[in-house]
């Protein structure tokens, strides 16, 4: 989502790393910059014109100007202004009483049933009974669906029965969640395609009769200027707590996720990536503005690595691969747990934007997605013996294994040469290992 402004701003650090001296002149131009790469990601103008103010009051000190580095000063003035707008620090959901109520509220198509089963996986995952409630008794199906997400993600679900309202379905899950222990319900509400005054009254009866510790706007950060209004109505009209930005992986250009907070003073909580479960994120304003700047967020990719690898897996891979015994069934297994990190382009975001190195654009993220899809579909039509024995793949067999799995045969060549450049750069590590070891004795 942020693709484009992380790129401008990058032109702009650049110009102000050249400069030995700033200049009023050269501030002034970079916040030029500054300011129309925001506008042009869609972030609110009035937004905009007090974040360039405040960075202009702060870079036109004595102690930038007159600073040895002053182009990583006003670059740490950017950041600290970026951290401010978008919240300042980490803020968790109220979980004070128990079992603690979460009101879920948006428009249709925001991703409330989802971001439900989301919160209720990623709760339960940290050892939290976790009650869903089917609040959205209108939408055709949306009680199915969540009985489905239910499901899948293993947690209780309490639906509405016939002639029940909204209130009756939010009491009979409050009962059950107290009766079975629950540490938390989770509430997802009927939505409309805008705001109108029967979808305000409707969830302000909810809300007084669920009296909920968080009411959290479930927002499509890819709409733009009018996700900025539609959080402004709701908060005014109900009153909210907290936000969770849904699709955030998506092309939009990420100006509602740097207003929205902002403009409402309601704190950003979570942020969605993707579709699957465990596309949920806690969110941190300075590591989300550190991403934005091109300065990467390596401690959410780690976190994300220690939650999503199995460490005892990888080493055993790696033993493997210094003992010369890695074959292509650890190499299939490898390309299983690096999928679990996510997407390529998400990842990528994640790492600090280098001097010289390119980037890597959607588009070539997509290419690495496919060839790693095609390198999965050729070891699977292979036999175990040709898997663990690599060795024996002759012109015949490759023929075969390249149809089996809908690519070509030049596809077979060019994996098995990976995997034998893999193999050779783990001997010679072993080499390395060894020598610096006799060198140390």
């Amino acid at each position: 989502m942020f693709e484009t402004l992380t790129g401008s701003f990058q032109r702009v650090f650049k110009k102000l790393r050249g400069y030995g001296k700033l200049t009023e002149k050269n501030i002034q131009e970079a916040l030029r910059e500054v300011r129309m790469a925001l506008l042009e990601a869609d972030v609110n103008y009035k937004v905009v014109k007090d974040f360039i103010t405040k960075i202009r009051e702060q870079c036109l000190g004595d102690e930038v100007l007159d600073s040895v580095t002053p182009g990583q000063q006003v670059i740490k003035r950017v950041y600290d202004e970026m951290t401010a707008l978008l919240g300042g620090s980490h803020t968790d959901i109220d979980m004070s009483r128990r079992p603690a109520s979460v009101v879920l509220l948006g428009l249709h198509g925001s991703g409330k049933t989802t971001t439900a089963a989301k919160l209720a996986r990623k709760w339960k995952k940290g050892g939290r009974n976790i009650v869903l409630a089917a609040c959205d008794i209108r939408r055709p199906a949306a009680v199915d669906q969540l009985r489905v997400l239910g499901q899948q993600v293993g947690v209780t679900v309490v639906g509405p029965e016939k002639g029940d309202t909204v209130r009756d379905v939010a009491a009979r899950a409050r009962t059950h969640a107290e009766k079975n222990g629950a540490d938390v319900i989770i509430y997802d509400t009927g939505g409309r395609f805008q705001i109108d005054t029967e979808l305000v009254q409707e969830l302000k009866e909810m809300k007084k009769a669920v009296d909920p510790e968080n009411a959290i706007l479930v927002l499509d950060a890819a709409i733009g200027q009018e996700s900025v209004h539609v959080a402004e109505t709701f908060h005014k009209e109900v009153g909210l707590t907290g936000l969770i930005l849904t699709k955030l992986d998506g092309d939009a250009r990420g100006g509602a996720a740097l207003s929205v907070q902002a403009v409402t003073g309601c704190p950003i909580l979570l942020v969605g990536t993707g579709e699957k479960p465990e596309d949920l994120e806690d969110f941190y304003p300075e590591r989300m503005a550190s991403r934005i700047l091109g300065m990467g967020d390596v401690v959410s990719l780690v976190e994300r690595a220690q939650e999503s690898v199995n460490a005892e897996e990888m080493a055993e891979m790696e033993a493997k691969l210094l003992k010369n015994a890695f074959d292509l069934n650890d190499f299939a297994r490898q390309l299983q747990q690096m999928k679990k990190l996510g997407p390529i382009q998400n990842l990528m975001e994640m790492m600090p934007k280098q001097a010289g190195m390119p980037t890597i654009t959607s588009d070539m993220a997509d290419f690495s997605e496919k060839e790693m899809k095609k390198t999965e579909a050729i070891i699977q039509s292979m036999t175990p013996r040709e898997r663990s024995r690599p060795d024996i793949l002759n012109a015949g067999r490759k023929r075969r294994i390249a149809f089996g799995s809908g690519t070509e045969v030049r596809d077979v060549n060019n994996l098995l040469k990976n995997f034998d450049r893999a193999r050779k750069m783990a001997q010679q590590l072993k080499k390395t290992q060894k020598r610096l070891l006799r060198f140390s004795k």
